[in-house]
């Protein structure tokens, strides 16, 4: 346990952004998997709506500093091809 004031407000704040970034980056896996989901299912109009909720999520967690913006833009990419391979097979 730090002893100096300074420190101990940096392990306060260390731990308040530990806990959003945990809710962000389980929001963003909660949504990923529900693409993944819908991509499976085959239904054009879920996956569509999935999709937009994930791309959603992953911009606001960048705009919040949660994300690197290559990171969403490389996790989106995935995302997208994930869509078009799931409607070729059908």
């Amino acid at each position: 346990m730090p002893n100096i004031k300074s420190a101990i407000k940096r392990v306060e704040v260390a731990e308040r952004n530990r806990e959003r970034n945990r809710n962000w980056k389980s929001q963003i896996r909660t949504a990923t998997t529900n693409v993944e989901d819908a991509c499976d299912s085959g239904k054009a109009e879920d996956t569509a709506a999935a999709l937009k909720r994930a791309y959603s999520v992953i911009d606001k967690a960048v705009s919040k500093g949660i994300l690197h913006r290559n990171t969403a833009a490389r996790r989106k990419a995935r995302l997208a091809s994930q869509l078009v391979k799931s409607s070729a097979k059908k």
